[in-house]
């Protein structure tokens, strides 16, 4: 599936005119469902800690399945954590900020620092001339054909899938979510030292109670399951096939929002521990409207019906992209520099 540039904007201006009109509908926040959403979220999340105290004398076999399954709980949680990030989750910007500082804490993540950051993707996504700030490493293939060796090398261990879902989201979380960016303001710096001293805490109880190796085990698969889903829910939104990017004179907000953000189309359970992430084309046009409504927002508007989705099984084709094409508008795999070389080898011999 190919974008064509003109196209692409002339249906934004006419297909997408009243975008504004539409998203406005959906994002007044709704109390009862934001408040059910934490309970169904976070109770059994506690709850699952709790059940793995108790099952933690019984055998390891017990406790890890239920590690898993909190990891999975612990992905919902970001999610509210995420929407009120956007301000979304809640009316109320001092109960969204309490509820962002709290899941901020039980995701390793603070909350302002996060907030700022993630506001910079969103202004810039699909933007090649903007990449950098909150999103995957991202080449293009006359970028990576000038790079240096090192370069290279460090982009290809960057995008290899075993480091891009298992360790990079440990590092992630665990590392580079306790150091503040050195352009961060007081308050973002603040929201990391203050989530790092309450980890310490919270790791200090939990491991006066489980013990400082069943602790270490428990956290880690918990961290490795969500973080790995969020990696990759991250990853998928932003690189599959017909993805859009374009250069910032010609990059287009509503364009970039509902063809350079996919409609992910997961199973029912795993849209609903995923927090409907998956409308992330309704999601990039409007970050306001809270993720309880994207569903009905989708079902109810026939311009997001136009989007066409990626199915799980689909999206695994996403493994293959390592860099964009400029000349040819897609993500291409590696393989396809192979091609380019012998192009210009011929080329240089004629």
């Amino acid at each position: 599936m190919k974008h064509d540039s003109s196209s692409a904007r002339a249906e934004t201006q006419t297909g997408e005119a009243d975008w504004k009109k539409i998203v406005v509908r959906y994002q007044t926040p709704s109390i009862g469902r934001a408040v059910w959403q934490i309970v169904n979220t976070l109770v059994p999340y506690f709850a699952l800690w709790y059940l793995m105290y108790l099952a933690l004398p019984v055998s390891y076999w017990l406790v890890v399945p239920l590690a898993v399954l909190a990891g999975a709980f612990l992905v919902r949680a970001f999610i509210i954590f995420h929407d009120c990030g956007h301000g979304s989750f809640f009316k109320s910007q001092r109960a969204n900020h309490i509820w962002g500082g709290i899941t901020g804490v039980l995701t390793f993540t603070p909350y302002y620092h996060w907030r700022w950051e993630h506001s910079v993707h969103h202004s810039s996504s699909g933007d090649l001339d903007r990449r950098g700030t909150g999103d995957v490493w991202t080449l293009t293939v006359q970028e990576y054909l000038e790079s240096s060796r090192w370069k290279r090398f460090s982009y290809r261990m960057v995008r290899n899938p075993l480091i891009l879902f298992v360790i990079a989201p440990l590092f992630l979380f665990l590392i580079w979510q306790r150091l503040p960016n050195p352009k961060a303001n007081l308050r973002e710096r603040l929201s990391v030292y203050w989530t790092n001293l309450a980890l310490l805490v919270i790791a200090g109880g939990l491991i006066w109670a489980f013990g400082w190796k069943a602790y270490l085990l428990i956290q880690l698969i918990v961290l490795m399951v969500a973080g790995t889903s969020g990696v990759w829910l991250f990853y998928v939104q932003h690189q599959f096939e017909g993805v859009y990017w374009e250069r910032g004179e010609k990059w287009d907000y509503a364009t970039a929002a509902l063809q350079g953000s996919s409609f992910y189309k997961l199973p029912r359970l795993l849209q609903w521990f995923s927090g409907n992430i998956g409308f992330h084309h309704i999601h990039h046009l409007s970050s306001r409207i809270p993720n309880y409504h994207l569903q009905k927002c989708h079902d109810a508007e026939p311009l997001f019906q136009t989007v066409k989705p990626i199915t799980l099984f689909a999206s695994f084709k996403s493994f293959t992209f390592r860099l964009w094409d400029e000349q040819r508008r897609k993500l291409v795999g590696y393989g396809h520099l192979r091609a380019i070389r012998k192009q210009r080898r011929e080329a240089a011999r004629s």
